[in-house]
């Protein structure tokens, strides 16, 4: 019976200096392990979104918390103007969560980029509203504050040819991202601000 109860402490006390060490890593390398995710699967799209700027949107963002969801915003800056932002929303595909970054000028809410991140949808046919960028350039100049919706639903957006599901997720995710644009754009700017100063 002793035996038993001092390898049962010897795994406990194992347990708990492996469970530190561990957790100690992963604060240690947090921010490290989220800027490559950055880079290599949402960078290049924020990247492209934001052409032009002169400074580096990766690097230079901002963490809002809004109903305990916390929410990274990437800053652009274009001819010496810090007035612009783009971030991340969510709308539901044909095969599931899309994952859309939408960059936005602050000074009359206009859409100056639309990509798709993640997704699962159907290769060849879904797929193509990541890949097809006439499908996204049609939000190009579009304000933030409108409804968006297909064309057979309404709507101003051409959907993708064999893939209306997919292109409804996308404008399901830009409709997100306006709610959420309207209710922290006074936050935004005010953040933006402090960074700056």
């Amino acid at each position: 019976m002793r035996e038993m109860l001092k390898l049962f402490i010897a795994v406990v006390v194992f347990s708990c200096l492996s469970g530190g060490v561990l957790a100690a890593i992963q604060n240690v390398t947090k921010e490290r392990i989220e800027y490559q995710q950055l880079k290599f699967v949402k960078g290049p799209t924020i990247k492209n979104i934001m052409e032009g700027c002169s400074n580096d949107p990766l690097i230079d963002r901002l963490r809002i918390v809004d109903e305990a969801r916390e929410m990274h915003l990437f800053i652009g800056e274009f001819e010496g103007k810090r007035n612009t932002v783009a971030f991340e929303t969510f709308g539901k595909g044909f095969g599931g969560a899309m994952g859309v970054i939408v960059g936005v000028n602050l000074e009359n809410d206009e859409i100056i980029g639309v990509g798709v991140t993640t997704h699962s949808e159907t290769p060849g046919v879904g797929s193509k509203a990541k890949t097809d960028p006439d499908f996204t350039a049609q939000f190009k100049g579009l304000s933030i504050l409108d409804p968006f919706k297909v064309k057979t639903d309404g709507g101003q957006i051409d959907a993708l040819s064999g893939a209306t599901i997919s292109s409804r997720g996308v404008c399901g995710a830009l409709v997100e991202a306006g709610e959420i644009y309207k209710k922290l754009k006074p936050t935004i700017i005010e953040k933006m601000k402090e960074k700056q100063g």
